[in-house]
């Protein structure tokens, strides 16, 4: 008899991140077809999206609901939560293989799965992550040359006389969008420019969409707080482009095909969670902290640089369909990048300026996701040799410095894992050294508490760094 055993995700997170999931949802039913796809997931957020969904049966995260789940062995079971209730569940289920967060009965919780131990690492510790989280859903799961082959539908050019732009006014938090008089003046500028701004946003920002709407002091058309998540997708088939924060919307937007351009701001980094698809834009400071995990300033520096006048021009250029003549305009402070594909097949972000360029952090970056791709097994691991000559030839001192400080590092390993000892590190192991070698510290902190410091922990952990300080010298 064929096995035609479900397949189990569970995302309990935002409605962002489960529109991320789509992708994985897809390469799921291609790779295993005959075995259904259920996710458990927020019913708020599920049933609204269901219509732009794959084909995949949803169910609530509730104590009735998910005894409705059969409890025989699933053929794939995979946790993309963070939370607690979640790894306990994915502890209780029977499946051939497992990943992500995972607490059997009477057990810790442990991360399953290189690449879910890996996204586990960068939390606080993700200046330099490259991988999309989307991608990261995958990847231990769906082989990277299947990932690669997907080819994603462009987003809709709208005719020249379709003139309608969405200003999307939220975001989770208010550090990650613009406030109230920068909403007010683009849309402002929009309307000076012939456009006719839409203002959107959930019943969260109906207040907010009023007071932009009052300063405008021109009529311009004020939906916040009035559409469902469905509707919201249909209104987007109208417009030519959405201007957003990094947000849920932003991604719903993407995923129906509206052209987005995302205005990134505080304790966001785009390489995580930018549009997915190939084909929109992103705006974002070119101050050296972007991208953090959590902002320790009053006010997010990454903020003062957006200014309306100059994100209207941005509008303008791109509603009129001259992409030609992006690299041409100037965004002092700031950065244009649009969503592509790196030549290994997975999310990138191209410079459509040329302010990156050159950069420390950018060869840096580079080299890292690099080095994690060959470590596990996506690519040869000696195509990061190529990123530190890159890195040498430009910033040949900081070269030095990474390649000086990286046998200390194996020094103080060997030394805090000496005569098989189970103590933890410090827990500001991971941030003490220079800041270009902290993604291995982070990793391998990660890595030595979820195999509880067995041998094969401290073995695998430190040939990582012996294999670092081989590339590096």
């Amino acid at each position: 008899m064929a096995d035609k055993r479900p397949i189990l995700i569970l995302q309990m997170q935002r409605m962002g991140d489960l529109i991320l999931s789509f992708p994985l949802m897809l390469w799921l039913q291609r790779r295993h077809p005959g075995h259904p796809i259920w996710v458990v997931a927020e019913e708020m957020f599920y049933r609204e999206l269901m219509p732009l969904s794959p084909d995949v049966v949803y169910f609530p995260w509730e104590p009735r609901a998910l005894k409705r789940l059969p409890p025989h062995s699933y053929r794939l079971l995979i946790n993309l939560s963070h939370r607690f209730d979640s790894a306990e569940l994915a502890g209780k289920l029977k499946a051939d293989e497992v990943a992500g967060p995972c607490r059997r009965p009477g057990q810790g919780r442990y991360v399953l799965g290189d690449w879910q131990l890996y996204r586990a690492s960068v939390v606080r510790s993700n200046r330099h992550n490259r991988f999309h989280w989307a991608d990261l859903n995958a990847l231990d799961v769906v082989p990277l040359e299947e990932i690669a082959a997907t080819k994603w539908a462009a987003p809709r050019d709208m005719p020249p006389d379709v003139r309608a732009v969405g200003l999307f006014l939220g975001a989770s938090r208010p550090d990650k969008r613009p406030g109230v008089s920068f909403w007010s003046a683009l849309a402002k500028d929009l309307l000076r420019r012939d456009m006719r701004p839409v203002l959107m946003g959930g019943p969260a920002e109906k207040d907010m969409g009023a007071e932009v709407a009052r300063l405008v002091k021109k009529p311009v058309l004020n939906i916040c707080g009035t559409l469902k998540l469905s509707e919201f997708a249909g209104v987007g088939q109208t417009l030519s482009l959405m201007v957003t924060a990094d947000t849920g919307p932003m991604h719903l937007a993407a995923w129906s095909g509206l052209k987005t351009l995302t205005l990134s701001m505080g304790p966001v980094n785009s390489w995580e969670t930018a549009a997915y698809p190939p084909g929109h834009y992103v705006l974002r400071t070119g101050t050296s902290c972007v991208g953090c995990w959590e902002c320790n300033r009053p006010e997010p520096l990454c903020r003062r640089n957006f200014k309306p006048a100059r994100v209207g021009m941005l509008v303008d250029t791109i509603v009129r369909g001259h992409a030609d003549r992006l690299e041409r305009l100037s965004f002092p402070g700031l950065r244009l990048l649009r969503t592509g594909r790196s030549r290994h097949g997975l999310f990138a972000l191209d410079s459509v300026d040329a302010g990156e360029t050159g950069s420390a952090r950018q060869y840096v970056s580079a080299f890292w996701q690099h080095f994690w791709g060959g470590a596990f097994g996506l690519w040869d691991p000696n195509e990061a040799r190529a990123d530190v000559a890159a890195l040498d030839a430009a910033h040949p001192r900081l070269r030095q410095a990474m390649a000086k400080a990286a046998p200390g590092l194996v020094r103080e390993l060997a030394v805090a894992l000496r005569n098989g000892t189970t103590k933890p590190l410090d827990e500001d192991f991971w941030s003490r050294g220079p800041q270009a070698l902290r993604p291995m510290r982070s990793t391998c902190q990660l890595l030595l508490e979820n195999g509880d410091y067995s041998p094969a922990a401290r073995l695998r952990c430190l040939a990582l760094v012996e294999s670092l300080t081989a590339i590096l010298a």
